[in-house]
């Protein structure tokens, strides 16, 4: 049955929308629960995989063991950002509990058969971050691109934290976003696609585009093949 959805829609959910800095963003989840119900019920064919981030959970988790205990090894950071995305993620799989496939994809090793019309996906296992896993599920589930909600509307070139210079990309090509983001990844790394995603991303061939997750107005053009803010990389 799951194969009646024509339209697979991967969603990298930024832990940065599900966890800002003052507390769950409870205003963008109820966005996020009234756009996903509206776009299902304008078309059954489609099926949402939502991926849960970590946000600022991980990073107050990171910081305490750091605190507490000095100098973390890379595996354990990464757990504890693991683990803050799996957290996120049951928040997202409640809210949708009606429509939601009851478990949530944690290990990609094993493709589920997914029958609802929203699947939540949270981490997996040290190494790379939920970008690679919303790849992966592209692979897993049959998508062709990556809808990535973050607090930003595009990427830059460079970090504009740091380089007043930096100039927003509105689209790019992988081998050339590649050269920005590098080829390492490290735990808590704040680029705009991980780099070991991006390397799958270009392998597969798959779309990934950068939307500002706090925009529900822009997101809907992008759905609507209207004119958006953001940036395309493919």
């Amino acid at each position: 049955m799951g194969s009646s959805y024509a339209h697979k829609i991967i969603i990298s959910v930024g832990g940065s929308l599900i966890v800002p800095n003052g507390g769950i963003g409870i205003e963008f989840l109820k966005k996020l629960n009234n756009f996903v119900r509206q776009k299902l019920a304008e078309d059954e064919t489609r099926q949402f995989f939502l991926v849960a981030g970590g946000g600022r959970t991980t990073r107050h988790y990171q910081e305490a063991a750091r605190a507490v205990a000095g100098e973390i090894a890379d595996e354990d950071i990464d757990w504890l950002g693991i683990h803050a995305t799996r957290l996120n993620g049951h928040l997202l799989r409640t809210i949708f509990r009606d429509i939601a496939n009851p478990a949530i994809i944690e290990n990609y090793d094993i493709i589920r058969k997914v029958t609802e019309p929203v699947v939540v996906a949270a981490g997996w296992k040290p190494g790379w971050s939920t970008d690679f896993d919303s790849v992966q599920l592209c692979e897993d589930y049959g998508a062709r691109e990556v809808i990535n909600l973050s607090n930003i509307e595009k990427a830059y070139d460079k970090d504009p934290k740091k380089f007043p210079d930096a100039k927003p990309i509105d689209k790019i090509n992988w081998a050339e976003f590649r050269k920005i983001v590098g080829d390492k990844w490290t735990p808590g790394m704040n680029a705009p696609f991980d780099p070991i995603a991006a390397k799958k991303a270009e392998e597969l061939g798959i779309k990934v585009v950068i939307l500002d997750g706090n925009n529900f107005d822009n997101i809907e053009n992008y759905f609507e093949d209207k004119g958006f803010v953001g940036t395309v990389i493919e």
